[in-house]
């Protein structure tokens, strides 16, 4: 089987999830972070009413427009508790940010151009044209308005905007269910002790929180020994755990101990592609299995680290719904080290950003670009995307980067 070219592979990836998983409702407070299923659609006008933007004086512009003059206070309006009668010539009513301007009034006078009410009158200082500091009813949204689009991931400002709606609940997309399971006699979990040809598995852990931050509900069922049982043994707590998307971590290569592909081949998977054209990350494997979307990721940490960026992160956008699940965001910055030729894998180098004068940052891959290195990777800014065949590219020259910040 030829090598999948990355963009296509995680096309193919993308489209295999299918229609995003079903809606279902969920309280305001527990919405942080989920990704909305249908529009949401403003069940209120804000304000509700011409309401005031300073503490001052509610007048008629007409009445002020000769200051210095005085005018009669006839009452007082504060926030939800409004002045009921009419604001007539000559008449002013002191208010205060957030009260709604009495019939009437047309301006608000700030009370720094104002002297300090006295025998029921005011002094104002400066005259105030039609409208100033009045926020018009509907000046931020109205009922009817579809404010928050389907598809996006609610942050808090989305997550207040929906309070102001008068939303206590939203549908959001189900977190789909993503079963992490590592693989290989060499690996014990973070705590144990390590034998003394043994490892920590740390890229079950990174991918757990990559699939937290994608929109996903990690289930990290532990390690899987090198063989077909213990294999077979995981992918019934999968099934049991109800996961959409199956990860296995190592094992899909071509050794003797690679066992992930035959096992699960003979569970009934259908494999969509295995290896692709990457660095890090060739022997990247994607297929489906009961149901389950699954992808099989290298062993090493930061092949698998890059390749949950590049792919699995899109499979759990996908089953969100997200509009957007495909695109990998990225920028241009300027090298700040020349770089040998590429061959013909598209290549994910892990650089550092700094700031320069101008508006791009330079971006310095690490001397040293070996997929175990742990170090690297949690000190790299972004990674430096480099084609297929690129030439050799000089200090100062413009390339493409994906920053990692908020992403892995």
């Amino acid at each position: 089987m030829s090598l999948l070219p990355v963009a296509e592979a995680r096309a193919r990836i993308v489209a295999a999830a299918g229609a995003p998983l079903p809606a279902e409702i969920a309280p305001l407070e527990a919405c942080f972070g989920r990704t909305l299923a249908e529009d949401v659609v403003a069940t209120r006008t804000q304000p509700p009413f011409a309401a005031s933007a300073m503490d001052g004086f509610a007048v008629r512009a007409i009445d002020v427009a000769t200051a210095p003059v005085v005018l009669r206070v006839i009452g007082e309006a504060a926030a939800g508790r409004r002045f009921a009668g009419p604001v007539g010539a000559g008449e002013a009513v002191r208010i205060f940010t957030g009260a709604p301007v009495p019939e009437g009034a047309d301006t608000i006078v700030v009370q720094e151009n104002a002297e300090p009410p006295a025998d029921g009158c005011v002094r104002i200082l400066e005259s105030a044209p039609a409208g100033r500091f009045v926020r018009p009813r509907g000046l931020d949204f109205s009922q009817g308005d579809v404010l928050i689009p389907a598809g996006r991931v609610l942050d808090a400002r989305a997550l207040a905007l929906a309070a102001a709606m008068n939303h206590p609940a939203l549908p959001v997309r189900r977190r789909p269910v993503v079963a992490l399971i590592a693989t290989g006699d060499e690996l014990v979990m973070p705590g144990e002790a390590p034998g003394p040809d043994q490892i920590v598995a740390s890229n079950v852990v990174a991918l757990a929180a990559l699939v937290a931050a994608a929109g996903g509900e990690p289930r990290v069922l532990g390690i899987a020994r090198d063989t077909k049982d213990a294999i077979r043994e995981k992918l019934a707590a999968a099934r049991a755990a109800g996961a959409d998307v199956l990860v296995t971590l190592g094992g899909a290569s071509v050794g003797a101990h690679d066992l992930v592909q035959d096992t699960l081949r003979e569970a009934g998977m259908e494999l969509g592609f295995w290896k692709i054209a990457m660095r890090p990350g060739k022997p990247l494997m994607h297929g489906r299995l009961d149901g389950m979307l699954f992808l099989g990721l290298p062993g090493n940490p930061v092949s698998s680290m890059v390749c949950g960026l590049l792919f699995l992160r899109p499979a759990i956008r996908a089953l969100v719904g997200d509009p957007q699940a495909g695109r990998i965001a990225t920028e241009w910055a300027v090298l700040g080290a020349s770089m040998a030729p590429n061959d013909a894998r598209e290549d994910y180098v892990r650089a550092t950003l700094a700031p320069r004068s101008c508006a791009l940052p330079e971006a310095t891959p690490a001397p040293v670009q070996d997929s175990s290195m742990l170090g690297v990777l949690a000190r790299a800014d972004a990674l430096i995307v480099r084609p297929v065949r690129d030439s050799a590219r000089q200090a100062g020259e413009v390339v493409e980067i994906v920053r990692l910040a908020g992403m892995m």
